[in-house]
């Protein structure tokens, strides 16, 4: 089947790309290197000639409430509009465990682009996963000897499961909201990034801050955690660190 990977040269795109192609796919990558530009709406509906399905794994490095809805209203509604014109039979998104309980700025976004997804014309299928391992990468990511990482409660799964998960769609038919993905064990990300610097041998002292407003208790008491059954990641935090010191 031909399937189009929406942001197929990120950090899931690229998982999800691979795991599709070792299932006998052909995926099609949607990206600005490859001359399509989804904010804009340029060479879409082109590139999803003979597609059946889109998975869309777009991301935007942002806190920013409203830069967040900005880009993800522009790319999910030219998206699903190209998406309709081509006769595409099923959209898949990914999003974010919790994302309804937790008032950031991103999650937003993200609530934005569900909206989309459930009002379009397009039949669908959104998976919500927990942060993946790389997620505690991001507060070493400035120099010096300190850093900070929130507190809060997570359920880390290794990025690779969510793309296997992902191209496991494609076979079935759409399922509208499908079960919460997360990893094996639940970790604090304050604890996560402590030992990731230690792994990668940086000498810094990791401070642990509370979000401030509304988002900054329920993350710390765990509601990006998945409420109900699921399936389950198998790769562990500590696994994932050992494979990076490999």
């Amino acid at each position: 089947m031909r399937v189009a990977v929406a942001g197929g040269t990120g950090l899931t795109g690229r998982h999800l790309v691979t795991a599709l192609a070792a299932a006998g796919h052909e995926p099609v990558v949607l990206a600005r290197s490859r001359g399509v530009d989804l904010v804009a709406g340029t060479g879409i509906e082109q590139a999803l000639d003979g597609v059946e399905t889109v998975i869309d794994v777009t991301d935007r490095k942002t806190v920013r409430r409203a830069g967040a809805t900005a880009f993800f209203e522009s790319a999910g509604r030219h998206l699903l509009a190209a998406e309709r014109r081509a006769g595409v039979r099923h959209h898949v998104a990914l999003s974010i465990v919790g994302i309804d309980r937790v008032d950031l700025g991103y999650y937003a976004g993200k609530r934005r682009q569900e909206e989309l997804v459930r009002a379009g014309e397009v039949p669908w299928t959104v998976l919500r996963t927990t942060q993946f391992h790389e997620f505690a990468e991001r507060f070493l990511a400035a120099p010096g000897p300190l850093a900070v990482a929130p507190r809060m409660l997570s359920q880390p799964i290794a990025v690779r499961e969510v793309a296997a998960a992902l191209a496991a769609l494609v076979d079935g038919p759409p399922q509208g909201m499908a079960a919460e993905l997360a990893g094996p064990r639940e970790e604090q990300m304050v604890d996560a990034v402590r030992r990731l610097a230690r792994a990668r041998g940086r000498r810094c002292l990791v401070l642990p801050l509370r979000m401030p407003g509304a988002a900054g208790r329920p993350m710390a008491s765990g509601s990006l955690l998945p409420t109900g059954p699921g399936p389950r990641g198998t790769q562990t935090f500590d696994q994932w660190l050992a494979e990076q010191r490999g």
